[in-house]
């Protein structure tokens, strides 16, 4: 791992090294336009930071060898918590993905209706089936308190939550369950593969199913690969349930999970990726609602650093991954403020902004994703999976996604230092 962490921290200096000496002439030349403090944030912001993170992801990408799940002869028990709150419509479809699971241990499902409005109860209720439990919270108190709810009702060791619209892919817990037995002891959690399952409904899905895809699929794999993933989604991850209750279960913030995970970090224990152990899960459909969405996860790492500051003390190698986050507000502003309106720019001839640093981004982009497609496509592959077609949705991930997350992470970090008011929103 040390080995392999050296090798691609070397590969991204060196890269961003090469790509400062072709641009020396360029940054003179801004030097001399709007003097040294502006020059030196812009190529921070447009070239050196996103060309090192970048490589950074290419050269770990390429040294990632996922190890193999031994073989395991008993499974343990494991309760599963389902926070619904409206979900008249995919609750039973969640359900049958579960129960349909050939997980060879003891198996509880636990559903906490927060206060529907809806159906929802009525149609957990039909679902006949011993091994199902139906909670009800009469006002709606949100997902932490719903999961907090669930926490108390578990009777097993281990907990996984599963969020309400999510569909598990054949024997999803048994990879889950079998990363968390195979990985290091101080494992706490692990998290599990989200992919979007309402792909085709609108081009903001599609952009998300790449999205999914690709970034954020390779975020967790490369943060794995050093023993630093640092946050357990609550859409569908593993938990020891001593661990919960000793963090107090999940905080009542709009980044519950967030919170959690670095809890867990700054308390010593790790957490782990499952990359094949696949679910679906319905994203936002509409660009209002997938802004609320990354405000919201934007939001929880301001709280998650608020509420465990002692993360950035503790040295290890997750380190560089807390600090990678905290650097994103900053590429957040650079890419709005600089990077857009140097492309502009350049497309009437005018490339002050725009120069040769930050078209070199061009080429190290498109070999991070071609790397990273050829290694997602074979874990679907291995999983009997096929990578749907979504030529659209590519070209809108690599030219559009940047341009529509960074406003709605920009608000989301805005939210929290001036401590406006929380509402859960999308998931």
């Amino acid at each position: 791992m040390t080995i392999k962490f050296v090798l691609a921290q070397i590969g991204a200096v060196l890269w961003v090294l090469f790509s400062f000496w072709i641009a020396l002439p360029w940054i003179d030349n801004l030097d001399n336009v709007i003097g040294p403090v502006l020059t030196i944030l812009i190529i921070l912001g447009v070239a050196i930071l996103p060309g090192y993170i970048s490589g950074f992801v290419f050269f770990s990408t390429l040294l990632d060898r996922r190890p193999v799940l031994a073989e395991i002869a008993h499974y343990p028990p494991v309760s599963i918590l389902i926070a619904a709150y409206n979900e008249e419509h995919t609750i039973t479809d969640t359900l049958r993905s579960v129960l349909s699971q050939s997980y060879q241990g003891d198996l509880e499902v636990i559903v906490i209706d927060d206060g529907s409005q809806d159906q929802t109860a009525a149609q957990v209720e039909a679902v006949v089936d011993p091994r199902l439990r139906l909670v009800r919270q009469p006002v709606n108190g949100g997902k932490a308190s719903a999961l907090n709810t669930g926490l108390h009702h578990a009777r097993h060791d281990l907990v996984i939550t599963v969020d309400a619209d999510t569909f598990l892919y054949k024997d999803a817990l048994r990879y889950l369950v079998g990363r968390y037995l195979c990985d290091p002891s101080n494992t706490a959690a692990v998290a599990g593969a989200i992919a979007v399952r309402n792909s085709r409904k609108t081009w903001i899905t599609r952009l998300q199913e790449w999205d999914y895809f690709h970034g954020i699929a390779i975020v967790k794999r490369i943060q794995s690969l050093y023993q630093g993933t640092l946050v357990a989604q609550g859409a569908f991850s593993l938990y020891e349930k001593s661990v919960l209750l000793e963090l107090g279960g999940w905080a009542p913030v709009v980044g519950e999970d967030i919170v959690l995970s670095w809890g867990m970090l700054s308390k010593g224990y790790r957490i782990g990726y499952a990359e094949n152990a696949v679910v679906f899960t319905n994203v936002p459909e509409t660009y209002r609602q997938l802004f609320r969405q990354r405000r919201r996860w934007a939001r929880g790492m301001f709280e998650a650093l608020r509420a465990h500051p002692e993360i950035l003390l503790t040295p290890r190698i997750t380190l560089q991954f807390v600090l990678f986050n905290l650097l994103f507000p900053f590429l957040d502003v650079s890419y709005l403020l600089f990077f857009v309106p140097g492309v502009i720019a350049a497309l009437f001839g005018f490339f002050l902004i725009a120069g040769p640093i930050t078209l070199l981004l061009i080429p190290l982009a498109g070999l991070n994703n071609l790397v990273i497609f050829i290694v997602q496509r074979r874990m679907f592959k291995e999983r009997g999976l096929k990578v749907r077609k979504n030529l659209r949705g590519m070209f809108l991930y690599v030219f559009l996604s940047q341009l529509l997350m960074s406003p709605a992470s920009i608000a989301g970090y805005a939210s929290e230092v001036l401590r406006l008011g929380k509402t859960w929103g999308t998931k």
